[in-house]
């Protein structure tokens, strides 16, 4: 089939790599978000989705929105087949949708209707859930609610953090990619409906909301952390500055805290939650490189009594 393919960050890149290398498929184009500022220097850098396709001497579209006029004209000369999408980053409007023969055929990392929005993999992760997956279906009007045409399952462990899981799945979605392509094309492939019950939502997560709650138990705070990691990554506040915490260990012997209270042993440094202390791992305060938790207590010279907060 002839393939748009959609897709931004670095999750995508094993979708488009392996419809690349498939035989059956021919991508002719790309479409992807605007080259956008990082780096110290703030120079424009091109999404990794459209920096494989560079490589691959693949056309890259990259309207501002893509309702635009240009950007459609553009999009129906190349009269794709099928217009496989993996975390573009941008809602397609109705008019958009029309185009493709066989439609735009998302695959987005959660098992449908579960976990529908930006930041399905981190809400996966916070809320403690043993088993996700993803889905590939496709899209309609209303958000991830179009019909379903496969999912592949993925165990959550007990340390994942949702980078972690997200690579994890960004592998077994483009093989789960790919087949659906070509089941469509053979026609072995229907899509479903999607359940009415079981709908949960997963927004896009805010440097806020990766703030933690030291009044919350310890379990709930280390999915918590881990479920923000490494993006935008989690954090608390220490003598009223920024202090970004990597994943954490639970100190079961540990019970006399108060909830943010520091505590600094020999080997390890601990804070206070509603349960169980915290070991901190990495942390890294305002300003500073990531450090062992131990070494920035020991720099910190923390003193009895003091807490996150």
């Amino acid at each position: 089939m002839r393939l748009v393919f959609a897709g931004t960050p670095a999750p995508a890149v094993p979708s488009l790599r392996a419809l690349l290398d498939s035989p059956r498929h021919d991508v002719v184009a790309v479409v992807t978000r605007p080259d956008a500022p990082a780096g110290r220097g703030r120079r424009l850098v091109r999404s990794p989705v459209g920096a494989l396709a560079d490589e691959h001497g693949i056309e890259v579209l990259t309207p501002e929105r893509p309702g635009d006029e240009d950007f459609l004209a553009r999009l129906g000369e190349f009269a794709p087949d099928a217009c496989p999408v993996v975390a573009y980053g941008a809602l397609l409007p109705e008019r958009t949708l029309v185009v493709p023969k066989h439609g735009w055929i998302n695959l987005h990392f959660s098992l449908l209707p579960a976990w529908r929005g930006a930041a399905p993999v981190q809400a996966a992760v916070r809320a403690g859930d043993e088993i996700t997956g993803a889905t590939t279906f496709r899209i309609v009007r209303e958000l991830d609610a179009g019909p379903v045409f496969g999912t592949v399952t993925e165990e959550i462990r007990p340390t994942d953090t949702a980078g972690e899981l997200l690579d994890r799945l960004a592998v077994s979605g483009a093989d789960l990619l790919v087949s659906t392509l070509d089941g469509i094309e053979d026609g072995e492939v229907q899509a479903v409906p999607q359940p009415a019950d079981g709908v949960t939502y997963a927004p896009k997560v805010t440097v806020e909301d990766a703030r933690i709650t030291v009044t919350h138990p310890a379990v709930a705070i280390d999915r918590h952390i881990r479920s923000v990691t490494p993006e935008p990554g989690a954090w608390a506040e220490f003598r009223g500055q920024r202090l970004k915490l990597g994943p954490v260990g639970i100190a079961d012997d540990r019970t006399d805290l108060a909830p943010g209270e520091l505590s600094v042993e020999r080997r390890r440094v601990l804070v206070g939650t509603a349960t169980s202390a915290l070991v901190l791992g990495e942390v890294q305060a305002q300003g500073k490189k990531r450090m062992a938790a131990t070494d920035w207590a020991r720099g910190s010279r923390i003193e009895q009594g003091e807490r996150l907060t």
